[in-house]
């Protein structure tokens, strides 16, 4: 998978001044777009269209300060349809605009070319198992809420603490599956899964009751789920199970995400220092070429 990977980076860098499609870096990655975009964030900390853009302003950086074109013929050629759009992009990444950079002949930022490649630390394992579920609700309390990729989501910790105690033991009676009790559910993300974009959140159970009136509910269909065990210190234990779920264990298994919903169960010890986690990812078998 990491080979593929890197074989769509090349493709990248040979295409930066034409138009990339993520469907052909998907072809040649051997995965859908959908699992392409989530692996691709997860091992590069940084959204495929972020890193496309800031790759194109390096290298367009470049041609501004050796002066062989035009601005105008650099903007053209990275895909900006005017001088004002290229400036702007320009400005946002270097931190000043591309006539000041080759007048003066400013330093600009760079956005290194990425490789990657696994590490196996040893430190801790993954257990995992995957499952067939049958279809089954997501009930409770929904807010879409702004992705925060490291530390504490204030508007997530801000929506649980306005849901009732009532009505928190009325969901939780309703749970009748795995995972059991309340459990914290993902949906409806940006394909980006850029920093601040959002995402409907669910603090809820999983079961197959009908829906009360006055609470939320998520129909998820059947389908295959893998699901990822981790114990440790709170909150790294949670921070970094998602993160190791897609740079060490898809790497090297025959699965890719599909859409659908992502699940966290989590329990904490008496004194909230440990975390035992859960975490429940759509997957699907992928299927060899020929």
């Amino acid at each position: 998978m990491l080979e593929r990977l890197n074989e769509a980076l090349e493709h990248i860098e040979s295409h930066l001044d034409q138009r990339i499609e993520v469907g052909e870096l998907a072809r040649i990655a051997m995965t859908s777009e959908y699992h392409f975009r989530r692996m691709f964030s997860a091992l590069a900390g940084v959204s495929l269209s972020e890193y496309i853009r800031r790759r194109r302003l390096t290298v367009a950086g470049a041609e501004v300060l050796a002066g062989e074109r035009t601005l105008l013929e650099i903007a053209v050629r990275y895909g900006y349809g005017s001088g004002e759009a290229f400036a702007r992009a320009f400005r946002a990444v270097h931190g000043v605009g591309p006539g000041e950079a080759r007048r003066t002949g400013a330093a600009l930022h760079s956005q290194p070319r990425m490789s990657f490649r696994l590490i196996i630390e040893g430190s801790s394992s993954m257990r995992y198992r995957v499952v067939e579920k049958e279809q089954f609700h997501v009930i409770g309390k929904k807010a879409r809420v702004p992705l925060v990729h490291q530390g504490v989501n204030p508007a997530i910790a801000d929506f649980i603490r306005s849901i009732g105690q009532e009505t928190l033991d009325r969901i939780t009676a309703l749970s009748d599956q795995q995972p059991e009790g309340i459990v914290a559910v993902c949906d409806d993300l940006a394909p980006s899964r850029a920093e601040g974009t959002e995402l409907d959140y669910y603090h809820a159970v999983v079961s197959q009751a009908p829906a009360p009136d006055d609470l939320d509910a998520l129909l998820v269909p059947a389908g295959t789920w893998a699901v990822f065990e981790n114990s440790g210190p709170f909150p790294e234990a949670l921070q970094f199970l998602w993160r190791d779920v897609f740079t060490q264990w898809f790497p090297s298994n025959p699965y890719q995400s599909r859409p659908g919903p992502e699940i966290l169960r989590t329990r904490l010890s008496k004194d909230s220092s440990q975390a035992d986690a859960e975490l429940w990812i759509p997957v699907e078998r992928v299927r060899e070429a020929g």
